[in-house]
């Protein structure tokens, strides 16, 4: 239970009348005060999507809480879950480019981050110092067997009750298999650009065609490659004076930040999966 007695309750269910009395009065009746309540309804799928932060009373547990709301979340056939408010366990993965990994490691010692991280998984070994001078657990887990390393990474994943896995410039294609175990809990970053470049250097490719925005999007992980439901972007200008190296440290710093809000999102439980997109609330 968390030390501030402080919850969070998020659910999706198919939209119709009642929905937000029938939360609010479980609320009541059970002891909790709500701090802050945010809800949506999507009139595409016609899918309503709430996240409520809440106080409860001293000695209220979420296991309570849970056992109480079931009724209630079946009468509205609601996907929800209901935790204290807690740092989000999460792991990181990376390879050569650390820029991202950086980024996430200051803003975690600096508190910044409500993330409380198990460890860095890089199939090369070149962050490991940096990685240990923040206190965070290291592991070198070679990709040359890739179904020897993504049985390393998932038995890491559950002896450290990992719940969120972040790739921070992993530049490595998870399996399908990989994917379905950590669906709706791994973010990838990858650059966007208009046009889209793939495969090798592709702020060269950007500037060979003179792209006059750059940008960066944080997803989650699925089987179809780089098409994950979006969960943060952000892009900037370019011109004709950005050489290729400008344009790559521009696009660094964009990638960094794009990641750092998506976990900052999901960590937070502020991003609620609806379909191939997402519902992100501020």
């Amino acid at each position: 239970m968390s030390d501030t007695g402080e919850h969070l309750l998020v659910l999706s269910c198919p939209d119709r009348p009642g929905i937000v009395h029938a939360v609010s009065s479980f609320l009541v009746m059970t002891g909790c005060n709500i701090l802050d309540s945010q809800q949506y309804r999507d009139p595409d799928t016609e899918r309503f999507f709430m996240r409520v932060h809440v106080a409860a009373d001293a000695g209220v547990t979420p296991e309570q809480l849970r056992a109480a709301f079931g009724a209630t979340a079946t009468s509205f056939g609601m996907d929800w879950h209901l935790d204290a408010v807690q740092p989000m366990r999460t792991l990181l993965m990376v390879s050569k480019q650390d820029h991202c990994l950086q980024d996430l490691l200051f803003r975690h010692r600096t508190g910044h981050l409500p993330v409380e991280l198990t460890a860095v998984v890089s199939n090369h070994p070149d962050t490991r110092a940096l990685v240990e001078w923040h206190g965070v657990p290291f592991h070198h887990v070679p990709t040359d067997d890739k179904a020897k390393a993504e049985a390393q990474l998932l038995e890491l994943v559950e002896s450290t009750r990992t719940e969120l896995v972040v790739l921070a410039r992993y530049m490595q294609v998870l399996s399908a298999d990989l994917c379905e175990r950590l669906a709706g809990r791994a973010i990838n970053i990858h650059h966007s650009f208009l046009p889209s470049f793939k495969g090798a250097r592709p702020y060269a490719q950007a500037h060979a065609r003179g792209v006059k925005l750059i940008g960066a999007s944080a997803h989650y992980v699925t089987a179809d490659l780089d098409e994950g439901p979006i969960i943060e972007q952000d892009v900037a200008r370019a011109d004709h004076t950005h050489t290729t190296e400008q344009l790559a440290r521009l696009g660094q710093d964009i990638e960094a930040r794009v990641l750092a809000r998506a976990v900052e999102s999901h960590a937070e439980r502020r991003v609620l999966l609806n379909g191939t997109r997402t519902v992100v609330f501020r």
